[in-house]
């Protein structure tokens, strides 16, 4: 019963596709400087749950509100992981990341 009710939370839904794509981009990133049939095939796995995710979340919320929410939580996490990966956004970037953060708020409301 837990798994099921994990399942049908709308937060859980988000925050695992916002991660995924997310985590996606971080293994595209890899793969594009030494691509290996396991970075490929992470990246599947990857993008395969957050599609399981979003059809799930899609069963419950209208088609705006997913990618709202969902876009808001890709973007925060990308703009942190550059970091991770060694290339840290520049003032102009990180600009650009705050105007789509406020644009999904404004949306939002």
């Amino acid at each position: 019963m837990l798994v099921f009710d994990l399942f049908s939370n709308k937060a859980f839904l988000v925050i695992t596709a916002g991660v995924g794509y997310a985590v996606a981009t971080i293994l595209m990133k890899l793969a594009s400087q030494d691509t290996t049939t396991i970075v490929v095939g992470a990246i599947a796995l990857m993008l395969a749950a957050v599609v399981t995710a979003e059809i799930l979340l899609l069963r419950q919320v209208d088609l705006g509100l997913a990618y709202i929410a969902i876009m808001a939580t890709e973007t925060l996490l990308v703009l942190c992981a550059t970091y991770f990966v060694g290339q840290p956004l520049s003032s102009r970037e990180l600009a650009g990341g705050a105007l789509v953060v406020a644009g999904v708020i404004v949306v939002s409301m």
